[in-house]
């Protein structure tokens, strides 16, 4: 990643501010975007470029730069898929669906980071932190490679989304819910560079295809009878530009950041929080949803919702405040902000996890999804191993998770070892003293929280029954360490959790493990 990185060295040194203003005048000038299209304010909850110290900025820039390679590796790559279809003769008639991005640009770096989840987390950090974790990893080039689950300062993604207002996470804007799409068909849809302005919504896609290919959409699959579909063509559009839109209602919400469009008006409340501020939001214990203030934004008029109009038309407010109600209900998204209830704000221990709470593994195991698998770095736990210890042990016994964030249990040269990497910032590790007896050991892993999720845990190494070493982690997680990693015993064959094995991974015990036992403490 780092040489496509390096492709942008120096194009953002003037910061977000300006790229924004230079992004939004490229983008008229392209006519990507009516002509009296404003830019809106940046939020006065979120830094500006000059606030920034200057001892920040480079570890900022380079973030930017990262995910800009990383954009165009992506779209490379894309492109490679579409030159092999071309190769083998077949791009004439093939329908293609380019869309570019997911929810809008994520702000959930907030200040920058080198670990995302630590924000999905509710966990803390300064920037100092970071850059003192990247002295061990490498420096900046640290940045887009395996040794860093990297996300550019909110800040960024905000530009990324000119000139609109919000980010991902936020339903009530378009910059958390517009995206470009291109669509190709060279045998049947004639080449325009003309931008579509209509409103549609991904849910369009596959009724657009059921009307180009001639498919009649089945009515039953399996057995299970299929759900209305919601979405409408947008065949229409492809050859005429000007065409009136075929969507008149679309709603949206993400953890009560909503909104609803209908005949070109929009109508938003932007929910409890900003996803760019970390932390709880103030009075969110308290929020509800009847009492959120509304905007009302004329898209007909205004294209980047800069001109709030709930003030000055009331009436229409309403109506698009009890539309939103009928087409959530009609879809099954009540109750509004229940997305929220299993966060680490309220009720992490609610958390999607398995409703296991012991577990009995007969030997060594790979690839158990983390979702699926035990939460040893989030719930008191007791780890206990049958270890036949060899001369010269080494290799991983357990491994939770990936190097961005996860717990390692491990034997490196005899000694008996552990580490909780609280997502890269922050290591605690513990050793025994005294090597493993060869032959066979009974070995446990005790982990107890001192008080609530999220808090500080006690960590207890045993072997045959005696303590060999103990310690406390300050904060375990709260929710999960990855959205994709897994669980490992015997061998860490996701990205290492640890750097003291990195180099050797996956670093698979040359011992025998027998039965693996895991259950949650009571508490």
């Amino acid at each position: 990643m780092k040489e496509w990185a390096d492709k942008y060295k120096g194009k953002f040194d003037d910061g977000w501010d300006k790229y924004r203003e230079r992004v939004f005048a490229k983008a008229k000038a392209k006519n990507w975007i009516p002509q009296n299209a404003k830019l809106t304010p940046r939020p006065a909850s979120m830094a500006s470029w000059d606030s920034i110290p200057e001892d920040e900025k480079p570890f900022q820039r380079r973030l930017m730069e990262v995910f800009a390679g990383f954009t165009e590796h992506a779209d490379y790559h894309a492109g490679r898929v579409i030159d092999e279809i071309e190769k083998e003769g077949k791009l004439d008639n093939t329908l293609i669906f380019y869309i570019w991005g997911d929810n809008g640009s994520s702000s959930e770096g907030l200040h920058g980071t080198i670990s995302e989840q630590l924000a999905q987390n509710g966990i803390p950090t300064k920037i100092s932190q970071h850059l003192e974790a990247l002295k061990e990893l490498g420096g900046l080039d640290a940045l887009g490679g395996p040794k860093t689950d990297n996300m550019y300062h909110a800040a960024w993604a905000w530009a990324g989304s000119t000139p609109y207002q919000g980010t991902k996470l936020m339903g009530a804007y378009f910059g958390g819910i517009r995206q470009p799409m291109a669509v190709s068909w060279p045998k049947r849809i004639k080449a325009d560079p003309t931008a579509r302005p209509q409103f549609h919504h991904v849910i369009d896609i596959v009724p657009t295809i059921y009307e180009l290919t001639k498919i009649t959409p089945p009515k039953v699959v399996n057995g299970f009878e299929q759900d209305p579909i919601a979405g409408v063509s947008m065949a229409y559009a492809f050859g005429d530009a000007k065409a009136p839109g075929a969507r008149k209602t679309q709603f949206f919400d993400i953890m009560a950041s909503r909104g609803i469009y209908h005949d070109g008006w929009f109508a938003s409340a932007p929910g409890p929080r900003e996803p760019w501020v970390g932390g709880m939001p103030k009075g969110v214990k308290e929020w509800s949803p009847l009492t959120d203030k509304w905007e009302l934004y004329n898209l007909e008029e205004d294209w980047s919702q800069a001109n709030d109009l709930a003030a000055a038309n009331p009436k229409k407010l309403e109506e698009m405040k009890l539309l939103f109600l009928v087409e959530s209900t009609k879809n099954k998204n009540l109750p509004i902000g229940g997305g929220l209830w299993s966060t680490a704000m309220f009720h992490p221990e609610d958390a999607p996890a398995s409703t296991l709470t012991e577990w009995t593994f007969d030997g060594p195991m790979t690839r158990m999804p983390e979702s699926a698998a035990p939460k040893l770095g989030k719930n008191s736990s007791l780890v206990t191993m049958d270890v036949d210890v060899p001369a010269n042990a080494n290799g991983v016994l357990y491994a939770l998770a990936g190097f961005s964030g996860g717990v390692t249990c491990y034997v490196k040269d005899g000694f008996l070892c552990y580490e909780f990497n609280l997502f890269e910032v922050q290591r605690t590790k513990l050793k025994s003293k005294a090597k493993l007896p060869i032959g066979k050991v009974k070995v446990e892993v005790e982990s107890k929280l001192v008080a609530k999720i999220g808090g500080p845990m006690d960590v207890t190494l045993k072997v045959n029954g005696k303590e060999v070493a103990q310690g406390q982690v300050p904060a375990a997680m709260s929710l999960h360490f990855t959205s994709n990693a897994t669980f490992d015993i015997g061998t860490d064959l996701d990205s290492p959790v640890s750097l003291d094995y990195f180099d050797q991974a996956p670093f698979a015990f040359n011992g025998t493990i027998g039965t693996t036992t895991i259950k949650y403490l009571k508490k």
